[in-house]
């Protein structure tokens, strides 16, 4: 088995065969090999499962016994990065449940329809569905398997179509999180199994009413839960010209305003404390532009010194803030370990909005979904790990493992990426 995936790494750089073809014989010789192990490895995993009790899986929660449901994902090597943003992902309910009643596509017909197979340079892209493997994935989670699900697929998949992510060292999860919304959107408006995007999206009415953001050609789910759009207002210093342009996002990164770098803990006593407001704040202030950043000013036609203002034209339903934690000093990218608190509900985002007038008096309310974390102190070491909400209860995704936690634990978690929900209900509670 590890020789045959050691194989299958390497055959995703074999490009020229032999005359007598001699390449392509080893490679179907091996996935016959390959396909008749994963038989007899799911069949004993199958009977494993029958035999074993489920009291590992039992909880008390308020007194009573509930069943943990939740499925850990396998680490292929340094994939924690992937693994976060996987499970977080899964619990964002609109976006979730939208790729899990997708039709399934079939990348295989014949005797090799249902069997894992691996996908390789020489089979060409057109068999590749990042689509489809993310559909699988997240159809894995949350059914209540004992075994962590491995999503070898879907990450040959990652490598195939975006090669920033190949290899198994660490990688930065925002970047990933960032490729893979991207990703999916432009296989979205390409359309698959026979039925465009834009009729799957149309029958889902709770996504197509509203959906206006579009980024890179038309709208998609991934527009529709995430998309929102920011104003940039530049001021010119000279001559006081105004300059205005709309720019479509999927999340925010926020700097970590430099007075607060040295707060650590969340139980420090010197200083004041930094919290999600003071990031948000910093985001969306007035800032004059350093020499580096002159604006062209049309006016004046010349570059000049100038103002630069955010505001927030369009929030989404799914709001992604992604606190910037690494930066570059002289020679190394440093991680910010500062502690930033932030709210599980009720995040209000009203003040940051370019018409709060025109907003409904709880339509600015964002209660929180999930929470990325890296531990450790370099982008490229470390680990991930990530916390998300689930029908009420709080989980900590740690690769394999999968633990119910509280929200004390939760809060006072390092966050580097935060998902928050727009709330729909109306339900008291306190305001960031």
């Amino acid at each position: 088995s590890l020789n045959i995936k050691s194989y299958y790494r390497c055959d995703d750089f074999v490009v020229n065969d032999t005359k007598l073809g001699l390449v392509q014989k080893v490679r179907e010789h091996l996935q016959n090999l390959e396909n008749s192990a994963f038989t007899s490895d799911r069949h004993r995993k199958r009977k494993l499962l029958e035999n074993s009790s489920l009291n590992s899986k039992l909880l008390k929660v308020n007194g009573s016994t509930t069943a943990l449901c939740a499925t850990g994902l396998r680490n292929l090597g340094n994939t924690c990065f992937m693994n976060a943003i996987l499970q977080s992902l899964s619990n964002i309910q609109q976006f979730c449940c939208y790729f899990k009643e997708l039709p399934a596509v079939e990348l295989r017909n014949g005797k090799t329809a249902g069997r894992r197979t691996y996908h390789t340079r020489s089979q060409g892209d057109n068999n590749v569905s990042l689509v489809e493997e993310f559909r699988k994935t997240l159809c894995a989670l949350w059914q209540g398997s004992q075994t962590a699900f491995s999503p070898e697929s879907l990450f040959y998949v990652v490598w195939k179509i975006m090669p920033n992510f190949r290899g198994y060292q660490q990688q930065d999860a925002h970047e990933f999180m960032r490729y893979l919304l991207d990703h999916l959107h432009l296989e979205l408006q390409g359309g698959f199994n026979g039925v465009s995007r834009s009729v799957i999206l149309q029958e889902n009415s709770s996504l197509s009413a509203s959906n206006k953001c579009c980024i890179n050609g038309a709208s998609t789910v991934v527009t529709a839960i995430f998309g929102g759009i920011l104003q940039n207002e530049v001021n010119c210093l000279i001559c006081g010209t105004e300059s205005r342009k709309f720019d479509p996002f999927l999340d925010l990164s926020l700097d970590i305003p430099s007075q607060f770098r040295n707060k650590r803990t969340k139980n420090q006593e010197n200083g004041p404390m930094c919290t999600l407001r003071d990031c948000l704040r910093s985001f969306t202030d007035l800032e004059e532009l350093d020499e580096t950043e002159l604006y062209m000013c049309h006016k004046c036609k010349k570059k000049q010194k100038s103002t630069k203002k955010f505001w927030i034209q369009k929030l989404p339903k799914v709001l992604c803030l992604h606190l910037k934690r690494f930066h570059w000093t002289a020679y190394l990218r440093n991680k910010v370990d500062t502690y930033v608190e932030f709210p599980l509900r009720g995040l209000d985002m009203k003040c940051y909005l370019l018409e709060p007038e025109n907003s409904g008096p709880e339509s600015c309310l964002y209660d929180l979904a999930a929470v990325v974390v890296h531990h450790g102190s370099g982008v490229g070491s470390g680990h991930y790990t990530a916390y998300a909400a689930h029908e009420g209860r709080w989980f900590h995704f740690n690769d394999s493992t999968v633990t119910l936690t509280d929200e004390e634990t939760v809060v006072k978690a390092k966050a580097y990426i935060l998902f928050y929900v727009e709330r729909q209900a109306k339900s008291g509670s306190d305001k960031l």
